[in-house]
């Protein structure tokens, strides 16, 4: 199976669905933010492993705990997503902090500051 076949990409779909229940609904350890979302998840085509990036809406502590407490919940995720997935093997997943929609909310404000000093400027 290749890696960006119809197959792998209905699996990483599945597996992104699961692993979205599963943090939003079953994990009840404190130092997950309750606004963390999976962005994406890349399975590796033999399912093996599996790569799951996490969005934390908060500060870098917020996010640092969060991975810290997904980390440790990281067994009974995957036990939880090899019982609601069928999938031949469960991969073993690697959660990675996604900070792109922080970047897109920081060039998005540089963006206003800029057209607004453009603004400013045409009127003087």
């Amino acid at each position: 199976m290749r890696k960006h076949s119809i197959k792998n990409t209905r699996i990483n779909e599945e597996v992104l669905r699961r692993l979205s229940e599963i943090i939003r609904g079953s994990i009840k350890d404190p130092r997950i933010n309750p606004m963390t979302s999976i962005v994406s998840v890349e399975v590796a085509p033999d399912l093996k492993t599996c790569k799951a990036y996490v969005s934390v809406l908060g500060d870098e502590q917020s996010q640092k705990d969060t991975l810290a407490g997904l980390r440790s919940a990281e067994g009974y995720i995957r036990h939880s997503l090899a019982q609601s997935a069928n999938l031949r093997h469960t991969p073993q997943i690697t959660f990675i902090i996604d900070q792109s929609i922080e970047y897109g909310v920081n060039m998005s404000h540089l963006i206003d500051r800029v057209n607004k000093e453009s603004k400013e400027n045409t009127y003087e």
